[in-house]
C-alpha cells in the first residue's frame, strides 16, 4: 500500500470524493490480499523488525498435542509386561538347567563317587593333612577290596566317624606283625614278609603286636605314618560293611594332583 493510499483512508490532506475514492481501493486491495494468503494488512506500515524475527501471530507453527495419559500408561504396562515375561522365562530356564544338573549329580554324588578331605598326618608320607580326595563308591560292589587299596571307612567303634587306611589283609589271611614287620600267613599256611617298599621306601619298622586271623568279609589296614596311625593294631579288624570306598584320585593340591594306584606287592 503506498504513502497517499494510506492518507486516504484516514481522511487526511485529500478532499471528500478521494476520501471515498481510497476507501473503494482500500476495500479492494484488501479483499485481494486475503485471496493470495498476503497478511501484511495486520501491519498497515510494512512488516515490523519485531514480526520478522517472530513470524506473524498467524504463521506461527502448530504444536505437536501431548500424549494423553491414558496412551502413556499402556505404553509403560506394555514395557513391564514384556520384562516380566523375560524374567519368568530366565528363572524357567535356569530351573531346568539346575534340575538337569541335578539328575545327573546327585547319584553321582551319593552313589558313584564323593569327595574326602583327609585329616591328620595318618598316612603321611603319601597323602597329607588337607589333600581333597574323590572316592569311588561303586568298585568294591563288583570286586572286594585288594591289598595295597587306600579306603576311606567308617571307624567301627563310631561308625559317626570317617578315616583313610590302607588295606593290608584280607579275608581268610593271618597277619603277624613281628620284630618290626608285617607278615602274611595265607590260607595254605603260607607266610610272605610284606615288601611295602615302593610305597613306603624310608619304612623302618612297624610297631605292635599282632596276630589276627581274618574272617570272611574283614580286613586289616594300617596307616602309612606307622608311629602315628590309629588303626586295626589299636581297634582291631575292619568289616566290610563299613569301608565306604577306594581312594582313586587326589585333586587338591593341584601341584600333587594325581590318580592313587593299588600297589604291587
Amino acid at each position: 500500500m503506498t504513502v497517499s493510499a494510506l492518507l486516504a483512508a484516514c481522511g487526511l490532506f485529500l478532499p471528500k470524493n478521494s476520501y471515498l475514492d481510497a476507501l473503494h481501493s482500500l476495500k479492494k486491495y484488501a479483499k485481494l490480499s486475503s485471496m493470495n494468503g498476503d497478511n501484511s494488512l495486520n501491519d498497515p506500515f510494512g512488516k515490523s523488525p519485531m514480526s520478522q524475527v517472530y513470524g506473524n501471530s498467524d504463521n506461527t507453527a502448530k504444536k505437536e498435542p501431548m500424549q494423553s495419559g491414558p496412551h502413556f500408561d499402556q505404553g509403560t504396562a506394555g514395557r513391564r509386561k514384556d520384562l516380566l515375561k523375560k524374567s519368568l522365562l530366565f528363572v524357567w530356564e535356569f530351573l531346568k538347567i539346575a534340575l538337569v544338573a541335578a539328575i545327573i549329580i546327585l547319584p553321582v554324588r551319593y552313589f558313584l563317587f564323593q569327595p574326602f578331605i583327609v585329616k591328620g598326618e595318618s598316612m603321611i608320607p603319601n597323602l597329607q593333612s588337607g589333600d581333597y580326595l574323590i572316592v569311588d563308591e561303586i568298585s568294591y560292589r563288583f570286586t572286594p577290596p585288594a591289598r595295597g587299596d587306600i579306603v576311606v571307612l567308617k571307624y567301627p567303634l563310631d561308625t559317626t566317624q570317617r578315616f583313610i587306611k590302607r588295606v593290608i589283609g584280607l579275608p581268610g589271611e593271618t597277619v603277624e606283625i613281628r620284630n618290626g614287620k608285617v607278615v602274611i600267613v595265607g590260607s595254605d599256611g603260607k607266610e610272605v614278609n610284606l615288601d611295602e617298599k615302593t610305597y613306603l621306601p624310608d619304612l623302618k619298622t612297624t610297631d605292635g603286636d599282632v596276630n589276627v586271623t581274618l574272617s570272611p568279609d574283614n580286613y586289616f589296614v594300617l596307616g602309612d605314618n606307622r608311629q602315628f596311625s590309629y588303626d586295626s593294631r589299636r581297634w582291631g579288624i575292619l568289616p566290610k560293611e563299613d569301608i565306604i570306598g577306594k581312594a582313586v584320585f587326589r585333586v587338591l593340591p593341584v601341584t600333587s594332583m594325581k590318580y592313587i594306584s593299588t600297589p604291587k606287592y
